[in-house]
Protein backbone atom coordinates (compact mmCIF):
# COMPACT_ATOMS: atom_id res chain seq x y z
CA UNK A 1 0.00 0.00 0.00
CA UNK A 2 1.90 3.04 -1.28
CA UNK A 3 -0.30 5.41 0.74
CA UNK A 4 0.92 3.91 4.02
CA UNK A 5 4.68 3.94 3.33
CA UNK A 6 6.77 5.47 6.13
CA UNK A 7 10.52 5.77 6.65
CA UNK A 8 11.98 3.34 9.21
CA UNK A 9 12.07 4.38 12.87
CA UNK A 10 14.95 6.79 13.55
CA UNK A 11 15.62 7.58 9.88
CA UNK A 12 14.07 11.08 10.08
CA UNK A 13 15.17 13.42 12.85
CA UNK A 14 13.10 16.45 13.92
CA UNK A 15 14.19 19.86 12.58
CA UNK A 16 16.49 21.84 14.91
CA UNK A 17 14.58 24.96 16.08
CA UNK A 18 17.15 27.70 16.62
CA UNK A 19 16.79 30.92 18.62
CA UNK A 20 14.46 29.49 21.29
CA UNK A 21 16.49 30.24 24.41
CA UNK A 22 19.62 28.86 26.06
CA UNK A 23 18.02 25.53 27.00
CA UNK A 24 17.83 24.40 23.38
CA UNK A 25 21.58 24.57 22.81
CA UNK A 26 21.13 26.83 19.80
CA UNK A 27 19.71 29.97 21.40
CA UNK A 28 20.78 33.62 21.19
CA UNK A 29 23.19 33.61 18.19
CA UNK A 30 21.61 30.43 16.79
CA UNK A 31 24.92 28.74 15.98
CA UNK A 32 26.13 31.62 13.76
CA UNK A 33 28.80 32.90 16.14
CA UNK A 34 28.99 36.63 16.87
CA UNK A 35 28.96 39.53 14.40
CA UNK A 36 30.29 39.54 10.88
CA UNK A 37 28.77 39.17 7.43
CA UNK A 38 27.88 35.50 7.88
CA UNK A 39 26.06 36.20 11.17
CA UNK A 40 23.62 38.64 9.57
CA UNK A 41 20.24 37.63 8.21
CA UNK A 42 20.45 37.35 4.44
CA UNK A 43 24.21 37.71 4.77
CA UNK A 44 26.79 35.45 3.22
CA UNK A 45 29.41 35.42 0.51
CA UNK A 46 28.40 34.39 -3.02
CA UNK A 47 30.26 31.38 -4.46
CA UNK A 48 31.99 33.52 -7.11
CA UNK A 49 33.46 35.99 -4.58
CA UNK A 50 37.27 35.91 -4.66
CA UNK A 51 38.08 37.68 -1.40
CA UNK A 52 38.40 41.15 -2.90
CA UNK A 53 40.67 40.02 -5.74
CA UNK A 54 39.57 41.30 -9.15
CA UNK A 55 36.87 38.79 -10.16
CA UNK A 56 37.47 36.43 -13.07
CA UNK A 57 34.67 37.84 -15.21
CA UNK A 58 36.26 41.30 -14.92
CA UNK A 59 39.81 40.06 -15.56
CA UNK A 60 38.95 38.49 -18.91
CA UNK A 61 38.66 40.70 -22.01
CA UNK A 62 35.28 41.21 -23.62
CA UNK A 63 35.08 39.45 -26.98
CA UNK A 64 32.57 38.88 -29.73
CA UNK A 65 28.86 39.24 -30.04
CA UNK A 66 25.99 36.76 -30.35
CA UNK A 67 23.03 37.99 -32.33
CA UNK A 68 19.70 37.19 -30.67
CA UNK A 69 18.11 37.13 -34.15
CA UNK A 70 20.37 34.46 -35.70
CA UNK A 71 18.46 31.63 -37.37
CA UNK A 72 19.38 28.18 -36.05
CA UNK A 73 18.44 25.38 -38.42
CA UNK A 74 18.15 21.68 -37.69
CA UNK A 75 20.73 20.16 -40.06
CA UNK A 76 20.26 16.79 -41.79
CA UNK A 77 22.83 15.23 -44.14
CA UNK A 78 21.30 13.75 -47.31
CA UNK A 79 22.81 10.30 -46.58
CA UNK A 80 20.72 10.08 -43.37
CA UNK A 81 17.57 10.00 -45.54
CA UNK A 82 18.50 6.49 -46.78
CA UNK A 83 16.71 5.03 -43.74
CA UNK A 84 13.33 5.88 -45.33
CA UNK A 85 11.63 3.55 -47.85
CA UNK A 86 11.48 4.21 -51.58
CA UNK A 87 8.72 6.66 -52.47
CA UNK A 88 8.27 7.93 -48.88
CA UNK A 89 7.40 11.53 -48.13
CA UNK A 90 9.92 13.02 -45.70
CA UNK A 91 8.63 15.96 -43.62
CA UNK A 92 10.21 17.78 -40.66
CA UNK A 93 7.73 15.96 -38.39
CA UNK A 94 8.90 12.56 -39.73
CA UNK A 95 12.53 13.57 -39.12
CA UNK A 96 11.68 14.27 -35.47
CA UNK A 97 9.84 10.91 -35.19
CA UNK A 98 12.84 9.08 -36.67
CA UNK A 99 15.11 11.00 -34.26
CA UNK A 100 17.24 12.44 -37.03
CA UNK A 101 16.66 15.83 -35.41
CA UNK A 102 15.59 16.76 -31.87
CA UNK A 103 13.30 19.63 -32.86
CA UNK A 104 12.55 21.72 -35.93
CA UNK A 105 13.96 24.99 -34.45
CA UNK A 106 13.88 27.81 -37.09
CA UNK A 107 13.58 25.28 -39.90
CA UNK A 108 15.16 22.16 -41.40
CA UNK A 109 18.10 22.36 -43.77
CA UNK A 110 19.16 19.36 -45.86
CA UNK A 111 22.92 19.21 -46.46
CA UNK A 112 24.63 17.50 -49.40
CA UNK A 113 26.89 15.16 -47.39
CA UNK A 114 27.02 11.54 -48.61
CA UNK A 115 24.97 9.73 -51.26
CA UNK A 116 21.22 9.14 -51.57
CA UNK A 117 20.03 5.79 -52.99
CA UNK A 118 16.27 6.11 -52.37
CA UNK A 119 13.62 8.00 -54.39
CA UNK A 120 12.07 10.38 -51.85
CA UNK A 121 9.82 13.44 -51.72
CA UNK A 122 11.60 15.67 -49.21
CA UNK A 123 9.86 18.66 -47.58
CA UNK A 124 12.27 21.05 -45.85
CA UNK A 125 12.78 24.78 -45.33
CA UNK A 126 16.19 24.89 -47.06
CA UNK A 127 18.39 22.69 -49.25
CA UNK A 128 22.02 23.11 -50.25
CA UNK A 129 22.58 22.97 -54.03
CA UNK A 130 24.39 19.63 -53.69
CA UNK A 131 21.54 18.16 -51.62
CA UNK A 132 18.90 19.29 -54.10
CA UNK A 133 20.89 17.79 -57.01
CA UNK A 134 21.35 14.45 -55.21
CA UNK A 135 17.65 14.18 -54.35
CA UNK A 136 16.54 14.90 -57.93
CA UNK A 137 19.28 12.65 -59.37
CA UNK A 138 17.84 9.76 -57.28
CA UNK A 139 14.43 10.43 -58.87
CA UNK A 140 12.91 12.27 -55.93
CA UNK A 141 11.67 15.79 -55.29
CA UNK A 142 12.98 18.57 -53.05
CA UNK A 143 10.06 20.76 -51.95
CA UNK A 144 10.53 23.96 -49.95
CA UNK A 145 8.18 24.68 -47.06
Amino acid sequence: MLGRLKPPEGARRPRRRVGRGPGGGKGKTCGRGTKGQKARSGGGIPPWFEGGQMPLQRRLPKRGFTSPFKKRYALVPVEALNRFNDGDEVTPERLVEERLIKKVRDGVKILGNGELTKRLVVHAHHFTKAAEEKITAAGGEALRR
